[in-house]
């Protein structure tokens, strides 16, 4: 997958950077980096191969727990089009406060 709007997720773990749990957020990020960037998700099938426990939503939404569920991510797929745009990261306090369709 093409994945775009890869400085959300950054501005984030900079914000987080003096954090204790940062460092293992950073490589638990990374790695569903490297995971989305290798795929080539054509179904929403396809993503829950790769992570069993995303939850896939409408109009190509999915949230992505990052660090067994210490952040989320949600992301805009268009898997005709190959590429995942990062709509929203952050705690899963703050992924409680918006509108996962929206955003």
């Amino acid at each position: 997958m093409i994945v775009v709007r890869r400085d959300i997720a950054e501005a984030y773990l900079r914000r987080r950077a003096t954090a204790h749990h940062s460092a293992a957020v950073r490589r638990a990020y990374e790695t569903w980096l490297a995971i989305a960037v290798a795929a080539r998700w054509r179904t929403p099938i396809d993503v829950t191969h790769s992570h069993p426990k995303a939850s896939i939503l409408r109009r190509g939404r999915v949230v992505f727990n990052i660090k067994a569920n210490e952040c989320r991510l949600v992301a805009q797929i268009n898997y005709a089009a190959g590429t995942l745009e990062i709509r929203f990261f952050g705690s899963h306090a703050e992924y409680d406060r918006i509108d996962v369709e929206i955003v």
